[in-house]
């Protein structure tokens, strides 16, 4: 059985097809979430938490006070690495510090906020 060429042209089409399905679909479930990075200010986060802690001690007018912001110290320090950890898995992807990063790019995320959220007091 001889194939003919309009055939020929069939099969390069329907390949042609299944090739750039599965390139589009590598692209868009494996490769672009792949290049995403999100970005935080550690620093940011930590400095509003030090100036917070200093303001509730310098209006501390009992021991007890001064004690809760003490404890409020010690969660933050709790948290703070925990969410670090957690970040990458929520928004699946790479993430590193603000300063590590020379300008910002169509790829990159901000997370400096949700790192926020996630250390302030419950």
């Amino acid at each position: 059985m001889k194939t003919t060429v309009p055939q020929w042209l069939a099969h390069g089409l329907v390949t042609l097809f299944v090739v750039a399905a599965a390139l589009t679909a590598y692209d868009r479930l494996v490769l672009r979430p792949a290049l995403v990075i999100g970005v935080v200010d550690v620093a940011e986060v930590y400095r509003a938490k030090e100036a917070e802690f200093t303001q509730i001690l310098t209006k501390a007018s009992s021991e007890e006070d001064r004690q809760k912001a003490l404890v409020m110290a010690r969660a933050f320090a709790q948290r703070l690495p925990l969410a670090l950890d957690e970040l990458p898995r929520e928004c699946n992807c790479l993430v590193i510090l603000r300063t590590a990063v020379a300008g910002p790019t169509p790829n990159t995320v901000d997370l400096t906020a949700q790192l926020r959220r996630k250390v302030a007091a419950p």
